[in-house]
């Protein structure tokens, strides 16, 4: 097994029981959310470790070669759609799971572990949680798209086919159109997870109230 991604790791309380594996967007790391945990409003009982993963460096050939840290290198893009790498996609996917693995082994089982992540990074969740070989405790889908629709098809889902998702996007997004964070909301949908989609007047980002509803859906799932 390839060594595990570096992470920023932090505890709500001792002993936890339930994790959060929360994965950045594109040119971030993994200090991009931490100062989020404490605006949760997490129950005080809760015990949750929140994994932040640093994706690796890579060269983005949509601009233009700059090497930052990415889940997977993007092609090119438009209006309506990414052309990602299926293969860098694959192997984040692997990473992901590795980091799955290591809480089990720390003694969280897989049913009390959410993936989340913004922008590309919940690009990754998206594909990460859907298709994991145990079913999760759900998935926080933040400003993102289906990178690869055609790794998330009826068959590579159904162990999470009823692993609830929270999906929210900008509506005013000039990274991500909206139209893209709705249309993968619709497909998870589709294929018959529960998933809710919402939608706040900003831009490619997060809001007081966004965060507000992350931890509701976190505390339901994990509580």
């Amino acid at each position: 097994m390839s060594e595990l991604l570096p992470c920023v790791e932090l505890e709500t309380a001792p002993h936890p029981q339930a994790s959060v594996i929360w994965l950045h967007g594109l040119g971030a790391d993994g200090n991009d959310f931490v100062p989020i945990v404490p605006e949760l409003g997490l129950p005080d009982g809760l015990a949750v470790r929140f994994l932040f993963p640093h994706a690796p460096y890579m060269p983005i050939t949509c601009n233009n070669g700059y090497v930052m840290r990415a889940w997977y290198d993007i092609i090119h893009f438009d209006s309506i759609s990414r052309h990602a790498d299926i293969d860098g996609v694959l192997a984040s996917v692997e990473q992901i799971r590795a980091l799955i693995s290591a809480e089990n082994a720390r003694g969280v089982p897989s049913e009390r572990i959410i993936l989340a992540g913004f922008s590309q990074g919940g690009a990754i969740a998206y594909t990460a949680g859907l298709t994991n070989a145990e079913p999760l405790a759900g998935i926080i889908a933040l400003s993102t798209y289906l990178p690869a629709p055609q790794l998330i098809d009826a068959a590579s889902t159904q162990i999470n086919r009823h692993t609830p998702v929270f999906a929210a996007h900008g509506s005013h997004d000039p990274v991500v159109p909206v139209a893209l964070g709705e249309a993968a909301a619709q497909c998870v949908s589709a294929l018959g997870n529960p998933a809710s989609w919402q939608t706040w007047p900003m831009q490619h980002s997060v809001c007081p109230p966004e965060i507000q509803a992350i931890g509701q859906f976190i505390s339901q799932r994990l509580g």
